[in-house]
């Protein structure tokens, strides 16, 4: 009866041993299903952030090549006012050769024109003198 109540104590002891295992088992369990919910949440979290951001990326991808498109038309653009200006600036400076020519021009015709004038002048003063000669003469063999 002895060796019965001690195998009794004995088997009561490591029931009571086991149930503490168990609770204590049992408390961890729960702090790791707890764990694993909280890391679950993180992860679809995690998830959704991720399908956000890749949505976020592939507009920003959209707008590179957009902005990309606009840069090389814009290229294209400074390239052909570039090739503008420089026709514009040789036309300039062609205008300014023309330009230069015709005032030459223009002065040697002014001094043409001066000479001319001062030939008239003397064709008038001969004139007046011819024309007062024959005044003269005309007037002696009147009178």
């Amino acid at each position: 009866m002895d060796a019965l109540e001690n195998q009794l104590k004995e088997a009561r002891f490591l029931a009571e041993e086991a149930d503490k295992k168990y609770d204590e088992v049992a408390r961890k369990l729960a702090m790791v299903e707890a764990d694993l919910e909280r890391a679950e949440e993180r992860a679809e979290s995690g998830e959704s952030k991720i399908v956000e951001l890749e949505e976020e990326l592939r507009v920003v991808g959209n707008n590179l090549k957009s902005l990309e498109v606009s840069e090389e038309k814009a290229n294209k653009r400074e390239e052909e006012y570039k090739n503008q200006i420089k026709n514009l600036n040789n036309r300039l400076k062609e205008a300014e050769v023309r330009a230069e020519f015709a005032e030459r021009a223009v002065q040697k015709l002014q001094k043409e024109v001066d000479r001319l004038e001062d030939e008239l002048v003397q064709e008038k003063e001969k004139y007046k003198y011819i024309c007062d000669d024959l005044d003269q003469t005309f007037t002696e063999l009147v009178g």
